[in-house]
């Protein structure tokens, strides 16, 4: 992985219907998307060439703008395109990508409502979220003191830049304790997510997982919900409580990023990765690399 400043790499970035070198991709530091946060972005795996369903992504990167109430000038087919013609150009084989739509700095002011808006995506060449050796023994998360909002405050079906505000705050502080990631629990007091992946529970080989209903349902959650059930695995979707992952076995996270990552504790909980985690892995990579499921 290129370890330089991700403003400082060679290569190109698609900006605004063309492909620009890497250093020229810059934006005013009076842009809207920058000062209010009016950005929606996605973020995709490449594998072997091809960008896990990237359709589903492209579909929700225009349901995002149009829930902060603006519209993104190109269709989905272009925006398709646009991530492929990325990845070619930086010749991407394995990696992610990131798409992001903002307001320009044609208006500055809480109401920006004849800003611009910019639509650019880059690729880079990125391994696994987490270390080889921190998701083979289970990743240790904290627990957040932010709580992910109701969906009345903010618009939580988004995939929003300002709804990472809390989850950067949350890892820093897990980090800075030694921990992996922070779980956050949502309004209610409910386990909700990590601060940028999906969380799943194992009880006598019932997963259990949080009802999305203010987070994200991510594409990698339902993904996986449908290889578990291809495997005869329950899914429950419920309302869980922080206690009763004192009753669960096994603990996992799922994401673009996390992938299939399991968990070993969440502050004093206590899981241990076994056959679920292990299947449903091998599963997942089968998946995103076209492979036939054992």
């Amino acid at each position: 992985m290129d370890t330089s400043s991700f403003a400082d790499r060679d290569g190109f970035i698609w900006l605004n219907g063309k492909l620009v070198p890497w250093r020229d991709a810059n934006i005013h530091v009076l842009t809207h998307g920058l000062h209010y946060a009016s950005s929606v972005f996605e973020g995709e795996r490449v594998y072997d060439g091809e960008i896990f369903k990237l359709q589903e992504h492209t579909d929700r990167l225009i349901e995002s703008a149009r829930i902060l109430g603006f519209k993104i000038e190109q269709s989905a087919d272009e925006i398709n395109e646009a991530c492929y013609q990325t990845v070619r150009a930086n010749n991407i084989v394995d990696g992610y990508v990131r798409p992001i739509a903002w307001r320009g700095s044609e208006m500055m002011g809480v109401s920006a409502q004849s800003s611009r808006i910019n639509l650019a995506v880059a690729a880079w060449v990125w391994p696994s979220y987490f270390s080889p050796e921190a998701r083979m023994k289970g990743i240790r998360l904290k627990i957040s003191p932010w709580r992910r909002p109701a969906p009345d405050t903010i618009p939580t079906q988004s995939k929003a830049a300002g709804l990472y505000m809390i989850c950067t705050l949350s890892k820093h502080q897990a980090e800075s304790e030694g921990y992996d990631d922070a779980l956050m629990l949502d309004y209610r007091g409910q386990v909700a997510e990590a601060t940028g992946a999906n969380i799943f529970f194992v009880s006598n080989g019932v997963l259990h997982t949080p009802t999305p209903d203010c987070f994200l349902d991510g594409i990698t959650r339902r993904t996986v919900i449908d290889l578990a059930k291809a495997r005869g695995i329950e899914v429950v979707q419920r309302a869980i409580m922080p206690e009763e992952m004192a009753g669960f076995q096994e603990c996992f996270l799922t994401g673009t990023a996390a992938e299939v990552t399991p968990v070993s504790s969440i502050g004093d909980y206590k899981f241990t990765p076994g056959e679920v985690c292990a299947a449903l892995i091998k599963d997942y990579e089968n998946c995103v690399r076209r492979k036939k499921a054992a």
